[in-house]
């Protein structure tokens, strides 16, 4: 008996060092769970969808969803490395309107004189372990050393494959605010940056941004769900509006299809571009992440002149095969007649201009 408490003492008190890590971050406190508990979002606890959104389909329970990742297919990942462009990005001019992706859901715009970085994550995987949801061979080209002094880090949620600890810390100094979702500067404060550099949105509150006039970000509302432990919905997850002089930009968080598409198009739309996820969904949980087509239908929802499919080409986080999403959204989009713009990694997108439109990802 005193072997087996010694264990269970032993396994519990690695447990504890092991979640304390600050790689997990902190759930809101203090004065900041107090604005938490004021949002329209936040009820019985935890934020809420604008519409029900169970994680699940019906008759699908966690360990059935677990249980499929036991037999992950092989083809979920590339067989070859990933191809990409190296652009030297201190040399681009952030007058022109450009922009610039990394693979997933991390990418760097450049409109009206604003320079923004998105969720950007650059230590190699999507997880709090090094082990799991490392990144595709060739997708890892861009690191923070990279990247010149950019004015808004903008940060849509909390999870590991939007809001990287390594990739924060090693960018400070490097952004001057950081405008996120409600709550999630609990994770950002408990890593030490200073509280009066973030931003935190609720959704359709807006911030002005003072490099351009009367540019602003408004946050707006996306359908999915956050955490980075086991307790969920305790910070906001979030799409964003960008508007400045000449542009209206969509950029959209993880999401799955729903109402808010409309409302985001009617209220703010048309957008001369949206860039929305497309990737990491399956039959088993439909409602947080939109299937390709879907993704289409949302373009359309929004009013963009033109789509930028992102959240795939880096991580493999869902069983489909890893370059089927963008096959199933091309199709889609020559079904209906919607311009999109595939870049590969690194290459520049020439906002109005220039969209590269390539098949790279077929082999």
């Amino acid at each position: 008996m005193q072997i087996v408490f010694v264990i269970l003492l032993s396994l519990g008190a690695y447990s504890w060092y092991f979640l304390d890590r600050p790689v997990f971050g902190k759930t809101p406190s203090g004065e900041l769970l107090e604005r938490v508990k004021k949002s329209p979002n936040y009820i019985n606890g935890s934020f809420v969808n604008l519409e029900e959104t169970p994680n699940f389909a019906p008759g699908i329970s966690m360990w059935d969803a677990a249980k499929t990742f036991l037999n992950k297919p092989k083809n979920t990942e590339p067989e070859k490395e990933i191809p990409s462009i190296k652009t030297h990005l201190p040399s681009l001019d952030p007058t022109a309107p450009q922009l610039v992706w990394f693979g997933h859901s991390s990418y760097y715009l450049m409109v009206d004189g604003i320079k923004i970085l998105v969720d950007p994550v650059f230590s190699g995987n999507a997880s709090p372990v090094s082990l799991f949801a490392k990144s595709f061979k060739g997708s890892d080209v861009y690191s923070a050393k990279d990247f010149p002094e950019v004015d808004i880090l903008l940060i849509t949620h909390d999870h590991y494959d939007h809001l990287d600890y390594k990739t924060v810390m090693e960018l400070e100094g490097k952004y001057k605010r950081i405008i996120t979702s409600l709550g999630v500067s609990a994770h950002l404060v408990s890593w030490g940056i200073d509280a009066a550099k973030i931003t935190e949105l609720d959704w359709w509150q807006e911030s002005a941004l003072v490099q351009a006039g009367n540019a602003k970000i408004i946050a707006t509302p996306s359908r999915h769900f956050s955490g980075r432990k086991f307790t969920r919905n305790q910070s906001l997850w979030s799409s964003f509006v960008l508007k400045t002089l000449n542009y209206s930009i969509f950029l959209g968080g993880d999401s799955g299809y729903g109402k808010h598409f409309k409302e985001i198009g009617n209220k703010f739309g048309p957008f001369n571009l949206a860039l929305l996820e497309c990737g990491q969904y399956n039959a088993m949980w439909p409602y947080i992440h939109m299937m390709p087509e879907e993704v289409i239908t949302a373009k359309m929802d929004l009013q963009a002149d033109v789509l930028m499919p992102v959240h795939w080409a880096k991580f493999s986080l869902a069983l489909h095969p890893w370059n089927e999403s963008i096959n199933r959204l091309k199709k889609e989009a020559e079904l209906k007649s919607q311009k999109i713009t595939t870049p590969l990694i690194g290459e520049v997108v020439q906002i109005g201009k220039q969209y590269p439109d390539s098949v790279w990802w077929n082999f």
